[in-house]
């Protein structure tokens, strides 16, 4: 499927962005559509392989870009890129929380220390990277745009509860931004993706497992990283400066259908009897 954005080529003229997780999957396409829409874009991620390919393709552009490898979990290596963005561009208009990440596990094999590990990436480092990017410039600035990505369906997702519980947070905490911070001009917005096709994506089963799962999607197909990203653009741009505090799904329709796959076997007790007492058969 070929997908051409809507949004005008000077719909962000001007504006500065941070994307986090910028040289992959949703990141990478935030970066490319951010800065065809005019913004100079600042991205960063763990691995400079891809963070250089996606510069390399910005700058045949004629776009401007800074690219550096950054950890957002590690607190040296956030303060060394936010250093080197102030010295490139003096200023951050918009920050693309997008960075994150999370292992496949049933939930009764998720330990407390991968539970805490999933929210460290998914939740308290998009945090910090807020809090920081805030007190630096958008709130002396009485200017700003932030998003950060969650899940969808909006609720549990299987396998992937630590995880989604953590992305859920992400929408509450937009909403406190846009609740304390509007007097300072600063709009927060949380994007929930559903099934969209990306290099991580795959990863867990590849292209016929990514189409068993889009059976469940009322669009019947994965959604794409430009679909995502002309979201995110467009959020960020001036014609959205009225939305704020709230959850934008973008997922084909799964989150208003549900999980769309039956749900698992009831198991019998170690006595073989089914489950008695409260909630269950008498």
């Amino acid at each position: 499927m070929a997908f051409r954005s809507p949004l005008a080529p000077d719909a962000n003229a001007g504006a500065v962005a941070i994307v986090t997780g910028g040289g992959t999957g949703i990141g990478r396409a935030t970066a490319h559509e951010l800065a065809r829409t005019g913004a100079a874009v600042a991205i960063c991620g763990r691995r400079p392989e891809p963070l250089e390919t996606v510069r390399t393709d910005l700058e045949a552009a004629g776009r401007e870009v800074l690219a550096m490898p950054c950890d957002v979990r590690e607190p040296d290596q956030v303060e060394a890129f936010l250093d080197a963005v102030d010295e490139r561009f003096g200023r951050v208009d918009v920050l693309v929380n997008n960075a994150g990440g999370q292992f496949a596990a049933p939930l009764e094999q998720i330990a407390l220390k991968g539970l805490r590990a999933v929210q460290r990436l998914n939740l308290d480092a998009p945090w910090e990277l807020t809090r920081q990017v805030a007190l630096r410039w958008m709130i002396p600035a009485r200017r700003g745009f932030v998003c950060f990505l969650g899940f969808s369906p909006r609720r549990g997702v299987p396998s992937m509860i630590h995880s989604s519980t953590a992305r859920a947070a992400l929408e509450n905490l937009a909403a406190g931004i846009a609740l304390e911070w509007s007097r300072y001009g600063i709009r927060a917005v949380c994007v929930a993706c559903g099934l969209i096709r990306t290099e991580g994506l795959l990863d867990y089963g590849g292209e016929e497992l990514v189409e068993t799962w889009a059976r469940s999607v009322p669009l019947r197909r994965p959604g794409l990283p430009e679909e995502v990203a002309s979201t995110i653009a467009f959020l960020a741009s001036p014609g959205a400066s009225y939305i704020t505090g709230t959850t934008i799904v973008v997922d084909g329709g799964a989150d208003a259908w549900g999980l769309g796959v039956e749900p698992p076997v009831v198991e019998p007790s170690a006595s073989g009897l089914p489950p008695v007492g409260p909630g269950g058969l008498e």
